[in-house]
C-alpha cells in the first residue's frame, strides 16, 4: 500500500493537494493564485512590491475569482530599512492579516512580531527558512508551519544546503510542527520524495513561472523551459534595491559580462547605473529598471530580457513546457500519486 499524497496540513487549510505556489514577486499575481487554488492547490500572492492598500485590493480581486483558500507572501527583511520603511512593511503584513487570508507566508526575517496579530485574526503564519537554527527560532516564536528552502531554489535563497539534507533535519528539529519543502522541486517525483521524507507540502516557484497565468515576460518563461540546472547561477549580483541577499538566476548577458570583466565588486561592474528598460512597479507606475536591480520582468517590459534577472531554480531541468497552472497542478499530483504508490523509500 502506497503513501497518500494528502497530508494533515491539507485538511487544516481546506485544500485538496499539498501543492503550494511560491509567492514569487509580481509573477504570482491574482490570475496565477486563482488558478492554483481552483485546481486544488494553495495559491500564494506575491505582495512585497505592493503598498498596503494595493494588497487589500489584490486580495479582493482573488476573492471575486475563487472561493478557495489562498495565502499572501511578504518579505520581512528589515536590514537597512529606514523607520518609515519599517512601518510600511509592518502595515503590509497587517493588511494581509486583517483580510483574513488562510495563511501569511513570511520570508527573510523574524516572524515573532507578527504571530500574535495573525492568530488574533485566525490567520496561520508560515515562514520560509534556510537552516535548522532558523527553523527552531521560528517554532519558538509560535509560527504555524515553516517552509524549508534548499540552496537549489530560484529567486532569493535563504538555504545554504540541499533541500534533501535540510528537510529531514528541520522536520526532526521542530516536530510536530508542519514543514514544507522548497527548492529544486519541479515535478511529481520531487513532490513525492518530499512527502515521503515527511514534508506536509511542497512550495514551487520555477515550475509555475512557466505557466500561462504567471505575470511575467513570455521570453522569461521560454528561457526557463530551455534551461537546465547547469544554466543557473548562485550569486549576489542583482543587488540594486536589495543588497546582501543571495539568489539564483539563469545565466544571461548581465552575468556573462560581469564574469568576463573579472567579477568586479558593486560600483565597478559593466553597465552599472544604466537602464535596461522599463517595468511596471507594484504601485502601477512605469519605472526605469537599472542593470543589477531586482524585480520580475513584467509582460510589458520593453528592454533586452537578457539583462534582466531571470530568477530560476535548479528544477528548470524538469520544466519542459509552458501550460495552464491547473494542468501543472494536475500533472504534479498524478505523477506524485503514481510515485507514492510504488516508489522505494527515499535515500
Amino acid at each position: 500500500m502506497g503513501q497518500s499524497l494528502r497530508t494533515a496540513l491539507c485538511g487544516e487549510l481546506g485544500i485538496e493537494y499539498p501543492i503550494f505556489l511560491a509567492g514569487m514577486g509580481t509573477a504570482a499575481g491574482p490570475e496565477l493564485v486563482t488558478a492554483v487554488s481552483e485546481a486544488g492547490g494553495f495559491g500564494v500572492l506575491g505582495a512585497s512590491a505592493f503598498p498596503p492598500r494595493a494588497i487589500r485590493e489584490l486580495i479582493s480581486t482573488i476573492r471575486r475569482r475563487t472561493a478557495r483558500q489562498f495565502g499572501v507572501n511578504i518579505i520581512i527583511d528589515e536590514r537597512d530599512l529606514s523607520a518609515e520603511d519599517k512601518a510600511e512593511l509592518r502595515e503590509q503584513v497587517s493588511a494581509a492579516i486583517a483580510e483574513g487570508v488562510a495563511a501569511v507566508v513570511l520570508f527573510w526575517g523574524d516572524p515573532a512580531p507578527y504571530v500574535e496579530e495573525a492568530h488574533r485574526h485566525g490567520v496561520r503564519l508560515f515562514i520560509q527558512i534556510g537552516s535548522v537554527d532558523e527553523a527552531k527560532a521560528a517554532a519558538t516564536a509560535g509560527v504555524d508551519a515553516v517552509i524549508a528552502q534548499g540552496v537549489e531554489a530560484g529567486g532569493h535563497v535563504r538555504g545554504l544546503t540541499s533541500i534533501w539534507t535540510l528537510l529531514p533535519a528541520v522536520i526532526e528539529s521542530i516536530a510536530p510542527l508542519p514543514v514544507l519543502a522548497s527548492g529544486g522541486i519541479g515535478d511529481g517525483v520531487g513532490v513525492a520524495r518530499a512527502i515521503r521524507m515527511g514534508a506536509q507540502g511542497v512550495s514551487l516557484g520555477t515550475r509555475f513561472v512557466a505557466s500561462d497565468e504567471a505575470s511575467c515576460h513570455p521570453a522569461y518563461k521560454r528561457r526557463v523551459v530551455e534551461s537546465t540546472a547547469s544554466d543557473t547561477v548562485y550569486s549576489e549580483l542583482f543587488d540594486v534595491w536589495w543588497p546582501n541577499a543571495p539568489h539564483r538566476t539563469l545565466r544571461n548577458k548581465t552575468v556573462s559580462e560581469w564574469e568576463a570583466a573579472g567579477r568586479p565588486p558593486t560600483g565597478s561592474r559593466p553597465g552599472e547605473g544604466r537602464s535596461i528598460g522599463h517595468r511596471r512597479m507594484g504601485s502601477g507606475a512605469i519605472r526605469e529598471w537599472p542593470r543589477y536591480a531586482i524585480g520580475v520582468a513584467t509582460p510589458d517590459f520593453d528592454g533586452d530580457i537578457d539583462y534582466a534577472p531571470l530568477w530560476a531554480g535548479e528544477s528548470c531541468s524538469v520544466v519542459h513546457d509552458i501550460k495552464p497552472a491547473a494542468q501543472i497542478v494536475r500533472d504534479l499530483v498524478a505523477e506524485a500519486q503514481i510515485t507514492l504508490a510504488g516508489a522505494p523509500a527515499p535515500r
